[in-house]
């Protein structure tokens, strides 16, 4: 069971995510939702059979672990944009070298991006300060809006939504290398990105006060005294 202290917590940093959700769409200080994702690397120890008549693909049971790769998300879900950046590792210095990218190479117009940000220990400013010069993370914090989804809350960030998007449609099968992964994934950015792809958020404030009843915290009434004299 969640104590109080913690719902009140829960309830603070859901309805603050949910305010931004129902900005309206403003190029100037577009919302975009970062996450990522494993991709564990498995490679066929024999050649799998093509499909011919009357006969499914098939292959071998058999498999070579070829070890892991991380998928970073980026997701502006008003605008049906995504850029899905495959890397080696997701440490603190391979996060901020995607969010300067985001800045710089994405938007650099945009007078500041509204990230909206689960609680892992990497999606931090001090990763910017972790992995550049103390000027360049600074002007890069500048630009940036953080909100945090409350912890245990992970649902509310919607590049988790794109993440099982893309291993539904493009990763549920075996990917051998890093090389494969990246062109098989930027081919389903680029597909999904020409359709614009958006995701229509309904649960307002008002919505998860009765949805989520039970993560409220309840108030005792407060009696007063009255001095006798």
């Amino acid at each position: 069971m969640i104590p109080p202290k913690a719902n009140a917590g829960f309830v603070a940093a859901m309805a603050d995510v949910l305010e931004v959700y129902h900005r309206p769409h403003d190029p100037r200080r577009p919302v975009v939702c970062p996450d990522e994702g494993g991709k564990q690397l498995i490679g066929d120890v024999r050649p799998p059979l093509p499909v011919r008549p009357k006969r499914p693909a098939k292959e071998d049971h058999e498999y070579k672990r070829n070890g892991t790769a991380n998928v970073f998300m980026l997701f502006e879900p008003l605008r049906g944009w995504r850029h899905a950046e495959v890397t080696q590792r997701r440490t603190n210095r391979d996060f901020a070298r995607v969010i300067r990218e985001l800045l710089d190479v994405w938007y650099p117009a945009a007078e500041r991006v509204v990230l909206v940000l689960d609680n892992l220990s990497t999606h931090t400013p001090a990763a910017l300060y972790e992995a550049f010069e103390p000027a360049e993370a600074r002007r890069l914090v500048e630009r940036l809006e953080i909100h945090y989804t409350p912890k245990h809350g992970s649902w509310m960030n919607m590049a988790e939504l794109e993440l099982s998007v893309l291993a539904r449609q493009c990763l549920d099968r075996r990917i051998p290398d890093l090389a494969t992964l990246t062109r098989e994934v930027a081919a389903w950015e680029e597909d999904r990105n020409r359709a614009a792809v958006k995701v229509d958020w309904q649960l307002t404030t008002a919505d998860a006060r009765v949805r989520l009843k039970r993560l409220y915290p309840v108030l005792e009434p407060v009696e007063s005294a009255v001095a006798e004299h």
